[in-house]
């Protein structure tokens, strides 16, 4: 598929987080022009109102994981969780292109000031959550900390079915998540591409096939559907699972290491094409639970930027090389 004027002139008209990626992944644009969209996301819109909540000690919200005082707050009761803390926003300012540059000091700052939530640990140790260690690995290749302990944490803690479980280390379960799966294959890709460093490379690989030999949605021991998750593309997606979420980054490691889209996609291809509406968009579900610092998408039944962006690349992407 091509992406119709109409279409591209509504994504373009966004923010720079979103713009500088339509016009690299969409457009065509020559990289001076989406790097200099890209280099605005520091000073305007949604990244420059995150780095305006950075606190005097390197955090967001005076927590690793949590804003400070969560767990005595009435907050603690309600849906969902808050994605306003330190991890939160360095894996959105790092998505949306922010250069690490523009957090000088950051990574010191947590190492000195910043502990998880569980036991206390230090912030750049990570902890024992595979998901959390995800998000960790990435920020830490990202501002330059030193994560390498981190980093053969995720070999050590694979399951034996491929794959990783955040609820392994609990010991509640033995059997691998489509979610912690994804979320951590994802971390270790944006590692390898920070730091050149393809020492989990053979890991990761290991993870994505457990997702592969899976066709992104089945169950491996009845074939049926992994849950109605799948189905449900929602922006952010935070750590959320969902056939796209999945696709985005196939496509993204197929482009990172020249290889061609595996043919087990498929089946999850045509689940995004079928989610397109007449118009060329896609449209949001409902957004996960939880204070934010502020909205970056659309409430559910809208057309999202964020999600017809994603699901064009893949789209465009299969389709050129199928």
């Amino acid at each position: 598929m091509v992406t119709d004027a109409r279409t591209l002139d509504w994504l373009l008209d966004s923010d720079p987080a979103l713009r500088w990626q339509v016009e690299r992944d969409l457009a065509g644009a020559d990289p001076a022009v989406w790097e200099a969209t890209r280099a605005r996301v520091a000073s305007e819109g949604f990244g420059a109102r995150l780095l305006a909540e950075q606190g005097a000690d390197g955090q967001w919200a005076g927590g690793a994981f949590f804003p400070a005082g969560f767990f005595d707050s009435p907050e603690a009761q309600e849906p969902g969780q808050p994605w306003v803390a330190t991890t939160w926003v360095l894996k959105d300012l790092r998505e949306w292109g922010v250069d690490a540059s523009e957090l000088a000091g950051t990574a010191e700052k947590l190492a000195a000031n910043s502990r998880w939530e569980y036991d206390d640990l230090p912030y750049w140790g990570g902890e024992v959550d595979v998901c959390i260690n995800s998000y960790t690995l990435a920020a830490g290749a990202w501002l330059g900390a030193d994560v390498s302990q981190l980093a053969a944490w995720f070999p050590a803690h694979r399951l034996e079915d491929g794959g990783w479980n955040c609820e392994a280390e609990e010991g509640d379960s033995v059997r691998s998540s489509f979610h912690s799966t994804l979320n951590a294959v994802r971390g270790m890709l944006a590692y390898e591409k920070l730091t050149g460093d393809t020492g989990l490379r053979e890991a990761r690989h290991g993870g994505e096939e457990y997702l592969l030999s899976r066709r992104l949605m089945f169950r491996a021991s009845t074939g049926e559907s992994v849950g109605e998750f799948v189905h449900r593309f929602v922006s952010p997606n935070r750590h959320r699972y969902s056939a796209l979420a999945a696709l985005d980054h196939f496509r993204e490691v197929s482009l990172h290491e020249g290889t061609p889209p595996d043919a087990r996609l498929a089946e999850a291809i045509e689940v995004v094409r079928a989610a397109r509406t007449p118009d060329g968009r896609w449209l949001q579900t409902t957004p996960l639970a939880g204070r934010t610092w502020f909205d970056v998408d659309v409430p559910e039944g809208e057309p999202s930027r964020w999600l017809t962006l994603q699901a064009t690349r893949v789209l465009e992407w299969w389709d050129a090389a199928t």
